[in-house]
C-alpha cells in the first residue's frame, strides 16, 4: 500500500490548488481515503474523507471551499482546495483506512492505517 500525495505549492489569498493523492498497490474505491494536515507546532487536524460508497465529509473550517473525489481508473484522489486563506498553510496528506465500512469514513487520526509523505501548501501573498 503506498500513497503520493501532491500538487501543493505556493498561492495567493483567495486563490485554489488541487491536490492529488495517487495510490498503488491497492484498489482504491475498496478503502475510504482521508485528507489531514499540519501546520507549524500544531497538531495534524482533519479535513475531509470520501467513503467507500463515493459518501464524503468535510471539516468545518473548510467546508464550503474545498471538494473531495475519487477517480478509481486513476487511483486517484483529489482535494480541490478554493478561497484559500493563509490559516490554510500547512503540510497536507492523504491517509487510507483499510477497515473502513461502506458508508462512512473516519475523521480521526487513529482511523487510518497508511499514510503518504505530505505535500506542502503555503498560502501567503
Amino acid at each position: 500500500v503506498q500513497l503520493q500525495a501532491s500538487g501543493g505549492g505556493l498561492v495567493e489569498p483567495g486563490g485554489s490548488l488541487r491536490l492529488s493523492c495517487a495510490a498503488s498497490g491497492f484498489t482504491l474505491n475498496r478503502y475510504a481515503i482521508g485528507w489531514f494536515r499540519q501546520a507549524p507546532e500544531k497538531e495534524r487536524e482533519w479535513v475531509s474523507c470520501i467513503a467507500r460508497n463515493g459518501n464524503t465529509r468535510y471539516a468545518d473550517t473548510m467546508k464550503g471551499r474545498i471538494t473531495i473525489s475519487r477517480d478509481n481508473p486513476k487511483k486517484t484522489v483529489y482535494l480541490q482546495m478554493n478561497s484559500l486563506k493563509p490559516e490554510d498553510t500547512a503540510v497536507y496528506y492523504c491517509a487510507v483506512d483499510r477497515n473502513a465500512i461502506l458508508i462512512w469514513c473516519p475523521d480521526a487520526t487513529g482511523g487510518y492505517d497508511d499514510w503518504g509523505q505530505g505535500t506542502l501548501v503555503t498560502v501567503s501573498s
